[in-house]
């Protein structure tokens, strides 16, 4: 996925969620923060960031922060809007090279929660089979390693309940983790900030349900994923 009119900045602070105060050019604007968690090991003072310029002479801010450069790490994309739009690329090029799906629906419901995606292929037999697959980006990294979550999800827990009670009812379902930034390749349940989500995933994986990684190539104007098969 691509980003048009990228500007660079220097952050200051966070009063909320939803803003910032950035000094862009030498002046001092309030942002957008294009992601609600905590995301407090990435956006400290004086931190460089990247942000999108808008075109829409209506909005309140007129600057989305997307990334920001973590010393020792790189350039990670923050933006929460991202993840999906990059697995759903990947999905999609799966399926160009035959590798893939021959069906995908994003934001489909089952029981009662919004999966991110529902594929569906044949298989040797000539059989349809079922797929759902959530997707959650992970931005938190400790020593190499991605954790999720960086702030308490209830919500993330009902979407492992629903994909292991989906296994039971013959669909192949997994858990996606986009991972936009560098040199991080797997992901692990932040059980310091929220112990039942990582039993919830502990609980999901006998299941059946598959954990997969999607590293990506992050760029100030651009975030790839990085080339893998589908595995399963």
């Amino acid at each position: 996925m691509k980003y048009t009119n990228i500007v660079d900045g220097i952050f200051l602070d966070r009063p909320n969620r939803f803003i910032a105060h950035v000094e862009i050019n030498g002046q001092v604007e309030t942002v957008h923060v294009k992601n609600t968690g905590r995301c407090k090991e990435l956006l400290l003072p004086q931190s460089k960031v990247y942000l999108e310029h808008s075109d829409n002479p209506n909005r309140k801010t007129a600057y989305d922060l997307i990334a920001v450069e973590k010393q020792g790490l790189g350039l990670v994309n923050i933006d929460s809007l991202a993840p999906n739009k990059i697995a759903g690329e990947w999905l999609a090029n799966l399926a160009e090279g035959g590798q893939g799906f021959d069906y995908i629906k994003p934001e489909y419901t089952y029981g009662k929660s919004r999966i991110d995606f529902y594929m569906e292929k044949e298989n040797s037999q000539g059989e349809r089979e079922k797929y759902l697959m959530e997707v959650k980006g992970c931005t938190l990294e400790r020593d190499g390693i991605g954790y999720f979550p960086d702030a308490p999800t209830e919500r993330g827990i009902k979407h492992l309940e629903e994909l292991a009670a989906a296994v039971k009812a013959g669909y192949h379902t997994a858990l996606c983790f986009v991972i936009t930034m560098p040199k991080v390749t797997q992901v692990f349940a932040n059980v310091e900030t929220h112990k039942a989500f990582g039993e919830a995933m502990d609980a999901a994986e006998r299941a059946g349900v598959k954990i997969i990684y999607l590293p990506c190539k992050v760029e100030k104007d651009e975030v790839e994923f990085i080339e893998q098969q589908f595995p399963f």
